[in-house]
């Protein structure tokens, strides 16, 4: 990526299992957070510049640019993408802004046929998606904002459906998320009517959820369950004769489902049922993304203290440590804040000692 290795910016190795696709990510015992951001901060000028593209001409611009090239630019995302799956945006996005401007330079600074620049014009407006979701999971709501309208613009300036999707369905996510679900719902069903056309029953499905969400913090209950089971059959109708979901849908499947039940049986107050989806969707969920299994363990933790399950909430909170330690993502250590109110609720020997473990840890990272 970039010319650069991700273990050389300072990542560590992928969670126990994991399997990724760009160059192994050779563990460093001892990385914190501080450390890898300051080896960013290091580093992103030269892997900014090594490889691709040529330096500037007198005359100011670079030299053509075909398809090789192309492919380079894109790898380079896949590459952000798969790191975000593993650890979260904290880090990431950083990378991700850097990627996206050189983007923006060869565009603006090179010469290229017009299905050339269509193409580098559309791997923008991807980039530009990408760096709105990385500001999202890093709690940067008006920075996404500003990203995913950048990724719309394009969308509609390329009339490229799919771009358009994905940013709808962000936007709607991100709606719900800061308390805005009529906002959310709307922006849904907007996506589904552009969705209609694809055919993809995962794609439908994804959609479906999120309007499944929106309804549920609306108080809609019945709504929700109604379109959180429609996102469930569409899952299940999904085969090798299927249409095929665009490749950003790739990680909606039953453990997303399964998290999304769990949250409007919370959301209702029914904690003991929604601690059974929980588990299903850290089962379900696939080690790759690392981020993911620390949120699902503490939402989980959650429901069981709510629950009164108060041990073992107590104990899927400590395990979340080590978890925590790969992972950079101000939505999980919003978790972390509410799982640590929980427990201090509660007067066990368990749940004192997961309390002040958690307090020490989100200490160290607020210092960091």
């Amino acid at each position: 990526m970039f010319g650069v290795s991700p273990s050389d910016l300072g990542f560590p190795g992928p969670p126990p299992g994991a399997t990724v696709g760009i160059e192994p990510l050779l563990a460093k015992k001892g990385t914190s957070s501080v450390d890898r951001r300051a080896f960013l901060n290091d580093s992103l000028g030269v892997a900014a510049s090594a490889g691709f593209p040529p330096a500037l001409s007198p005359t100011g611009y670079f030299g053509a640019v075909g398809t090789t090239h192309l492919r380079e630019l894109r790898e380079g995302l896949r590459s952000l993408y798969q790191l975000d799956d593993a650890y979260g945006g904290g880090d990431v996005r950083s990378l991700a802004a850097r990627h996206l401007r050189r983007v923006r330079r060869v565009i603006n600074t090179s010469r290229f046929p017009d299905t050339i620049g269509r193409q580098l014009q559309l791997l923008a407006g991807e980039t530009a998606e990408h760096c709105a979701w990385l500001a999202y999971d890093a709690d940067d709501q008006d920075t996404a904002r500003r990203y995913w309208g950048e990724a719309l613009a394009t969308a509609t300036m390329l009339r490229d459906t799919s771009l358009e999707i994905l940013a709808l369905a962000s936007l709607s996510m991100q709606a719900s998320y800061e308390g805005r679900p009529r906002d959310g719902l709307d922006l849904a069903r907007a996506a589904r009517e552009r969705a209609t056309r694809f055919g993809s029953p995962i794609l439908q499905s994804l959609i479906a959820s999120r309007e499944a969400r929106a309804l549920s913090l609306m108080g809609d209950g019945k709504a929700a369950g109604k379109r959180l089971a429609d996102a469930m059959r569409l899952v299940e109708r999904h085969g090798p004769r299927s249409r095929p979901s665009p490749d950003w849908a790739a990680f909606h499947g039953h453990a997303e489902l399964d998290y999304a039940q769990g949250l409007l049986y919370t959301e209702t107050g029914h904690h003991h049922a929604a601690t059974q989806y929980i588990r299903a969707a850290l089962a379900h969920q696939d080690r790759t993304y690392g981020r993911n299994r620390a949120l699902y363990r503490l939402t989980l933790s959650r429901s069981l203290l709510k629950a009164g399950d108060v041990d073992e909430g107590a104990a899927h909170a400590m395990d979340s440590l080590e978890h925590l330690e790969e992972v950079e993502s101000a939505r999980v250590l919003r978790r972390l804040h509410e799982v640590t109110d929980l427990l201090g609720g509660h007067d066990t020997a368990s749940a004192r000692d997961a309390s002040e473990q958690l307090t020490e840890y989100a200490h160290v990272r607020g210092a960091a």
